[in-house]
This record gives C-alpha cells, sequence and structure tokens, in this order.
C-alpha cells in the first residue's frame, strides 16, 4: 500500500487523476477500521491532511461553505448558531476522540446510510462540492447517495466543501442506537423550519438503502401552516396533522431487518423521532425562533 500525501489541493486532485483508485483520508475514522479489519485494502491511500483550505470554513448571509476537513468538534464549537442540526448530529458521533478526527467530508465519502450527518445536511439544504483536474461541480446531497455506501463521485474527484443553508429557523435532530454512546444509528432522523421560504425539509438516516427526504410528509406539513397561517400566528399545531406527519415520514422509509433492528421497528422508531423533533422545533418557533424571518 503506497501513501501519497500532497502539500495543496491541486497537487492533490494531480493525484487523484494520476491514481482513481486511491482512497482519500482525512480523520481515518472510518477508512482506517475497514483496513484494520481487512475489509479494504486499497493500492493507494491519498492522505488529505496538509492540504489546509480542507479545514476552513466561511460563511455568507445565506449558507455556510463548510471545507471537508472541518472535524466535528468544530462544528459543535463554532458553527452550533449557523447549523444547529448538523451540531446536534455532530454530538452523537462516536467518542470525543472520534469527533476531534472524524469530518462531514469523510461522513459523506463513506456514504453509509447510517452516516450521522447526512439526516441533518437534508433537512438544511446543502450541496456537495467536488472537483478533479477537470473542474468542480456542485451535487445536491440528496443527489449524492446512489446505492448503499455508493456516490456519485467520479474516480478522478474529490470532496472539497459542502455548501449547507444557514439556519433561518429551528432544526433539529435525533438518533436511535443500541447504546448511549459511540453507536452506529438503528435509525435517525432530521428535521428544519426554513420560515424565509415557508417550508419544510426532513432528512432520514439508516432506513433506507441511502438517506432520504420525507418528501410526501414535507409537503403535507409545509401545506397545513401555510392554509391555516401558522407561520403568522405561530399557534399550536393540530395534533391530527402531527399525527400525519409522523405516518408520512415512517411511510417514507425503506429499512431492513438486521442485527441492529428490525424493518418494522425502524419504521416506528422514524415516526416517533418525526412527532417529537416536529414538536421541539415548533415549540422554539413560537418561542420566537425564525418567526421573524418567517414574516419578513
Amino acid at each position: 500500500m503506497d501513501f501519497l500525501r500532497p502539500a495543496g489541493w491541486e497537487e492533490a486532485l494531480a493525484a487523484k487523476a494520476e491514481h482513481p483508485t486511491a482512497v482519500p483520508i482525512a480523520g481515518g475514522t472510518d477508512v482506517m477500521v475497514e483496513i484494520n479489519f481487512d475489509h479494504r485494502r486499497p493500492e493507494y491511500l491519498l492522505d488529505l491532511t496538509r492540504v489546509a483550505e480542507l479545514a476552513e470554513w466561511e460563511t455568507t448571509d445565506r449558507t455556510v461553505r463548510l471545507g471537508a476537513g472541518v472535524p466535528y468538534t468544530r462544528i459543535i464549537e463554532e458553527l452550533r448558531t449557523e447549523l444547529p442540526g448538523l451540531a446536534l448530529a455532530a454530538h452523537t458521533v462516536g467518542s470525543p476522540q472520534i469527533r476531534n478526527r472524524g469530518t462531514v467530508g469523510g461522513n459523506l465519502g463513506a456514504a453509509s446510510p447510517a452516516g450521522d450527518a447526512h439526516p441533518a445536511l437534508l433537512a438544511a439544504g446543502a450541496e456537495v462540492e467536488v472537483a478533479s483536474v477537470r473542474g468542480t461541480r456542485r451535487i445536491p446531497v440528496e443527489e449524492f447517495f446512489t446505492g448503499v455506501k455508493r456516490h456519485a463521485l467520479e474516480p478522478d474527484e474529490l470532496i472539497r466543501a459542502v455548501h449547507i443553508r444557514r439556519a433561518d429557523g429551528p432544526q433539529q435532530f435525533s438518533k436511535v442506537g443500541t447504546r448511549n454512546a459511540m453507536v452506529i444509528a438503528v435509525c435517525a432522523f432530521a428535521v428544519a423550519l426554513h420560515p424565509r421560504t415557508r417550508t419544510v425539509r426532513t432528512g432520514i438516516g439508516s432506513a433506507a438503502p441511502t438517506p432520504v427526504r420525507a418528501h410526501e410528509a414535507e409537503e403535507f406539513l409545509g401545506a397545513a401552516l401555510e392554509e391555516g397561517g401558522f407561520w403568522d400566528s405561530g399557534a399550536p399545531l393540530d395534533p391530527s396533522a402531527v399525527r400525519r406527519f409522523a405516518e408520512l415520514c415512517a411511510g417514507a422509509c425503506r429499512p431492513i431487518d438486521d442485527v441492529r433492528g428490525t424493518a418494522a421497528y425502524r419504521r416506528r422508531a422514524v415516526g416517533v423521532m418525526a412527532r417529537r423533533t416536529l414538536g421541539w422545533t415548533w415549540e422554539a418557533y413560537r418561542e420566537g425562533e425564525g418567526r421573524t424571518a418567517s414574516c419578513a
């Protein structure tokens, strides 16, 4: 196994173009586990830790451009206001040591249906910036996942950054695991209210071959909020609407039975998480979080 260690971004792209099978590594929290268990034996490892720009982030009025190498700890400590849903998800990742090393770019590269960052990225509305020596493109996150541990990257492409909408309303993330810490999700759910556009977005993890959004549930709730004047009034939601939203979220799942949980349990748990997280986000909205953006 050869170790490639570019000093900058252009050098990294050139190395990936010359060795398309090279496996990128930054935090190594996924890749090294696979290598140690002999699940993967790549010919080349492409170490990106010296590419300084990957560990940087910047904000605009509407978005955050998060470098692919920014570790979870920095998201928790520095971006909880701009990206509250992702910060909540980051809190559930592994141990403090893993959060210090692991990155959203690495989570995307692994493309696991159980990736902790994925539901929050779907709910927030994100695009994945990828690049090669041929140029740069941006992929909506819901189009990035193409199958179990498969993604839309071409062999010569690397993930450079993730562009995520800054929160203009409350966001929540919930995860079910077989224990309270250092666990792969049995299932996970994220919801984000977007008062500026008067829309709702969701993200579901570990309950389908890829992370997915509950589109029908989003459309139902968005229409209910608009038609009932809830964005303006902030009135309590009709319990029947909350139940229907939860049912539609559960219906968006395509889970399997495995050692961590049954398909039936996953559907049930996603419905419960959808109901609870919607309750938490709407209560925060009623208390004023995002109400200004909705009325602007």
